[in-house]
């Protein structure tokens, strides 16, 4: 491959792992795109692209996953949610997130905050449902949004850690 095409290359991979990392902002598998990217790369340009760099984001990308995934569930089993309320957090956050981006039009922020808030009904749901007065059910839908957003930072420190990753990596070969 000539010189140019490869840097060329190169520098495309470093603007959509940029924009990998606006993914996770805004609830998107962000992280996923960054790994991906990256390794259909590597595959061409192994020799930009060193291969202890793909293991590196194989690792941070499921680093990233469980941070997030865990991080409200965490939130809301630590002010004693159910496992009804910790599943439902989970869901809620999800179509928290859809909500928020909808509802809030202001980019990023209507999406964290309907992640955030859909985290809080769905615990709050789930404890419902599983008998748990209003006190109890509040008190752990706080610590469901709480989490949540812990969660978000997390993995959006994951992303921008894999970002630099990759872009040492091509830069600094």
């Amino acid at each position: 491959m000539p010189g140019w095409l490869a840097i060329t290359l190169l520098i495309v991979l470093i603007i959509v792992n940029a924009g990998g990392v606006v993914m996770v902002l805004l609830q998107l598998p962000g992280t996923w795109l960054i790994f991906v990217s990256t390794m259909l790369v590597w595959l061409f340009l192994d020799e930009y692209v060193p291969v202890w760099t793909v293991v590196a984001l194989a690792v941070l990308t499921a680093v990233g996953e469980l941070v997030e995934g865990l991080a409200s569930a965490f939130g809301a089993k630590k002010r004693g949610a159910s496992k009804r309320a910790i599943v439902m957090s989970i869901a809620g956050a999800v179509a928290g997130a859809i909500a928020g981006t909808v509802l809030i039009p202001i980019p990023i922020v209507g999406t964290i905050a309907g992640a955030c808030a859909g985290s809080a009904l769905g615990s709050m749901t789930g404890d419902r449902w599983a008998g748990k007065a209003w006190p109890e059910t509040v008190d752990a839908g706080k610590g469901a949004a709480v989490g949540r957003l812990w969660g978000t930072i997390g993995k959006v420190a994951v992303a921008v850690v894999m970002w630099l990753v990759v872009t040492v990596a091509v830069i600094a070969p």
